[in-house]
């Protein structure tokens, strides 16, 4: 079952749009050349609507169907930033900003949904509305929950809304799913030691926070091994260890930083209330104290599971039902896509980028080969959502 014809012959044109974009990466909701290009795009195309300015710096077009039978609406979502990461492949079309990359194909993401946004103003092969939504700040800025906190479901009568992400190695021409948690929830957190400093020569009369916070480095992992069950999924990571200036002076304060991630809320709440009494507990030990702050991430992205299944069903329709997974492993990292999913039934799925460098990675690149795949399912779900009845 092939892609659209019609999406297929200006793949050229989608692959385009991805390069200026890519050439051009803006971080978080500082997206205002990437918003622009998108407004000025939906507009040639003939959206019945154009908002700009939703949840600071999103986009939302809405295209109506040729029917007028149906006052349904379908949101579909891409999301526009880039990353903080300096590019290091020779691409015709690399980045012109220093220290600026769309390392995670945001800029794959956003051509697709503007690649179907272009279809479906030519066909309007459906009834009802189709309201497309081009989401900033996806990358730790939240920028799916301002977009939700703008109003923009009721604004535009969003009945269930859709996402979908790009996978590097998953092969080209497949998609894949799964009902419940598909992504993990995340929160960082800063543990700070305080202990008692000294000569290094003289560790008796300190008390030396390097050594508890080691200690507590090591008793973290208990956290996922004996108190999360065997059957869930969660993560602890400590990524940033600061302590002492020299080699023979013991510190009187180090300071931790890392990361939580769980598949559930309640593992979630669970791993925090225990990791806070592991520190508290371990500083006392040693006679030092700590303490430890919470920065809240991310929900967890939990995909409804009526929705899933249609979505699923639609991807078949583009690439035929061997080429979706409908019971993918769910990930570990975080989407903020979640907060949409928490205001209305939808579903995330994953879309294969084929052999590439993975995301986040300095050398990743989007593969143009994808779009059509990513474009004529987005077609393909607004036809089958908001079909057109014969009398």
């Amino acid at each position: 079952m092939p892609i659209i014809d019609r999406i297929a012959g200006f793949a050229d044109e989608i692959a385009a749009w991805r390069h200026d974009l890519h050439a051009h990466p803006e971080l978080q909701y500082d997206v205002h050349r990437t918003a622009g290009f998108v407004a000025e795009k939906l507009r040639a195309f003939g959206c019945d609507e154009v908002a700009t300015g939703i949840g600071r710096t999103g986009v939302v077009g809405v295209i109506r169907g040729r029917a007028h039978g149906s006052n349904r609406a379908i949101g579909l979502r891409a999301d526009m930033d880039a990353l903080p990461i300096q590019e290091v492949r020779d691409l015709p079309y690399r980045s012109t900003v220093p220290g600026k990359m769309h390392a995670c194909g945001h800029d794959g993401h956003t051509a697709m949904l503007l690649g179907a946004a272009k279809y479906l103003t030519e066909t309007r092969d459906f009834d009802g509305s189709a309201v497309l939504i081009f989401q900033p700040a996806e990358e730790g800025g939240g920028g799916g929950a301002a977009m939700v906190a703008d109003g923009m479901m009721e604004r535009f009568g969003v009945e269930a809304v859709y996402g979908l992400h790009n996978i590097p190695n998953q092969p080209l021409g497949t998609f894949a799913i799964r009902s419940g948690p598909i992504m993990a929830s995340t929160d960082r957190f800063t543990i700070t030691v305080h202990g008692k400093g000294g000569h290094a020569a003289l560790p008796h009369k300190a008390v030396d926070s390097v050594l508890v916070a080691a200690h507590t480095i090591v008793a973290l992992q208990s956290v996922v091994s004996r108190t999360v069950s065997p059957l869930d999924s969660a993560v602890v990571s400590v990524c940033h260890v600061d302590a002492g200036e020299t080699f023979n002076v013991l510190p009187s304060e180090a300071i931790l930083r890392g990361t939580i991630r769980a598949l559930t809320a309640e593992c979630r709440a669970m791993m925090r209330e225990r990791i806070e009494a592991i520190v508290t507990g371990v500083a006392a030990a040693f006679g030092a104290e700590s303490e430890i702050v919470f920065d809240g991430g991310y929900p967890v992205t939990e995909n409804h599971v009526a929705e899933t299944g249609f979505m699923a069903d639609v991807a078949a329709q583009v690439v035929g039902d061997e080429a979706v997974d409908r019971d993918v492993a769910p990930m570990m990292a975080a989407e903020d896509f979640a907060y949409m999913l928490q205001e209305r039934p939808g579903a995330y799925i994953f879309l294969g980028n084929g052999p590439s460098a993975g995301l986040h990675h300095p050398e990743y690149d989007f593969c143009d080969e994808a779009a059509p795949y990513g474009a004529s399912l987005w077609a393909r779900l607004i036809e089958t959502a908001l079909p057109v009845t014969h009398p």
